[in-house]
């Protein structure tokens, strides 16, 4: 085929739901994330069951881009489940892209899979890795401008090998040994395509299978909707509220005015408040989250895990070498509370112990921790006000140790480490020890200003404050240096310790941090 017009695409919705149809009980049996409730094959062959019923009822149609828009008005007012309302954004970027085409070819259809990614992604407010969204994004950096078999063909070996990568990706994946249910089904979907376009009758590729398990009772609700009358410029706000109340957030347009509505929460009726304070909710839709499988199922979630929230992309590089999942938030910034739930959620462990790098975070984490959708999981936040203790509680983490020991272990070490900044003052302020002019450097200790020093004086500030730091004492001086520390600063730091203090170690980091030139830590 050397290119796809509306018959093709009809061939195509039709060999979508063929494939899903043979495979729903196999995808539903991998599904363990984000939820493990069984039933992401049922909601894609559901979605595209809509999809194609709504072409089917078209007897006319102009070519391959009417006949994608009316499969995506279909899969949107149908969608159900989050992968559901994915694939039904993936429709939609199809046909953006498509436009009035009669026919795509080759470099079209690469353009159109490229469209369906950023469409679908744009959809979620929190995309995370190791899901159908990966796959999707594999898919549309691999496609290039080639002919039409060769595109499709590269489409679905990408997704393929993409799956693949899943379970390396996201943690309740590799505990639970499968694949990312969603992503097998865009595999599904790109096998189908490529059967069309080759004429080829392959046999569906098989999906891993995993062991099943006994539900227990719900705690939170899958709740979803059509919204009729929004705002787009309103979406984000809707976005950030249902993040509030939960997580697998999505909410996706059709191109018409119409958005389908799916979020993961424990109170029903806030979710559809959301929505009524937008636009006008109507076909609602609302069933149980099952719990994550018992102690004695093959998807038992790990049984701890600790991760991080810090400021500074050096500081979460730093933590992520060691293994440590970590948020990065901008300097000055809170994390959402959805992407707070997905960072704990993420590990697939029954105890999450979260560090979190400054006084704010430490706020938000709490708030997070408290939240109904994490009520199956024990967490417990160690209070830190600077990424050097985040490092000191991990250096004497100890995964054999009990939980609890553990958890106090970590807290004594952060709350014994003594924290000191170098920051340039933004505005004229009266503290302590005088009066400070916006550019001059400030030297604080344990959250207090100590000094005061010119635009110049950043080297002599440093080495004061660290000064003041070991005067009772200490073994180990970790620094962090921001992205407008003076090049060099760490060799003054460690010419300062050979001479003065002699016994102390120093180990030093580039931190990235924008808000302070040095976070230093004394230990």
């Amino acid at each position: 085929m050397r290119a796809l017009d509306a018959v093709a695409v009809r061939s195509w919705a039709a060999a979508c739901v063929q494939s899903l149809d043979a495979l729903r009980t196999e995808i539903d049996g991998i599904n363990v994330y984000p939820v493990a409730d069984s039933d992401t094959g049922s909601n894609l062959l559901h979605t595209l069951t809509a999809a194609h019923a709504a072409l089917a009822a078209e007897a006319h149609v102009d070519g391959a881009g009417e006949a994608l828009r009316v499969l995506a008005r279909g899969a949107v007012a149908s969608a159900r489940g989050n992968s559901g309302v994915i694939i039904s954004q993936v429709l939609r970027g199809l046909a953006e892209s498509a436009g009035e085409a009669a026919e795509l070819d080759g470099p079209a259809l690469a353009a159109a899979l490229r469209r369906a990614d950023t469409v679908a992604t744009e959809a979620v407010a929190r995309p995370v890795a190791g899901t159908m969204l990966s796959v999707l994004h594999a898919v549309a950096t691999a496609v290039g401008d080639g002919p039409l078999g060769d595109v499709a063909a590269t489409a679905a070996k990408t997704a393929a090998d993409a799956l693949a990568e899943t379970p390396r990706q996201l943690a309740a994946l590799a505990v639970a040994g499968v694949v990312d249910a969603g992503g097998r089904g865009v595999v599904a979907v790109l096998d189908a395509l490529v059967r069309v376009v080759t004429g080829q009758e392959e046999q569906p590729r098989r999906a891993l299978a995993a062991d099943r398990f006994a539900p227990e009772p719900p705690r939170a609700w899958e709740v979803m909707y059509l919204l009729a009358g929004a705002d787009e410029a309103a979406l984000p706000a809707l976005r950030r509220a249902l993040a509030g109340l939960g997580d697998s957030v999505t909410v996706a347009g059709d191109g018409a005015g119409n958005h389908a509505v799916h979020v993961h929460c424990a109170d029903i009726g806030a979710a559809i408040e959301a929505g009524l304070r937008h636009g006008r909710p109507h076909a609602v839709r609302v069933e149980p989250l099952m719990t994550p499988p018992p102690a004695d199922s093959a998807a038992t979630m790990q049984e701890r895990a600790v991760v991080a929230v810090v400021h500074g992309d050096g500081v979460a590089a730093l933590l992520g070498d060691e293994g440590v999942p970590v948020l990065a938030v901008p300097a000055g910034a809170e994390p959402s509370t959805e992407d707070l739930l997905g960072l704990v959620t993420g590990t697939a462990a029954s105890h999450v112990t979260v560090l979190p790098g400054a006084v704010g975070l430490t706020a938000a984490a709490e708030r997070a921790a408290g939240h109904p959708v994490l009520d199956d999981r024990d967490v417990v936040v160690v209070p830190c006000a600077s990424p050097v203790q985040v490092l000191a509680a991990l250096a004497v983490h100890d995964p054999a140790r009990r939980a609890g020991t553990d958890v106090v272990a970590m807290a004594e070490a952060a709350a014994a480490t003594r924290r000191g900044e170098i920051v340039v003052a933004r505005e004229e302020s009266i503290t302590w020890v005088g009066r400070a002019h916006a550019g001059d450097v400030v030297g604080l200790v344990d959250g207090e200003v100590v000094l005061i020093e010119g635009p110049h004086g950043v080297l002599a500030a440093a080495t004061t404050v660290l000064e003041r730091m070991l005067a009772v004492g200490g073994e180990l001086v970790t620094v962090l240096t921001g992205t407008g520390a003076p090049e060099g600063i760490e060799d003054v730091v460690a010419a300062h310790l050979r001479a003065a203090h002699p016994e102390v170690e120093l180990v030093c980091y580039s931190g990235g941090q924008t808000d302070a030139l040095l976070l230093m830590g004394v230990e």
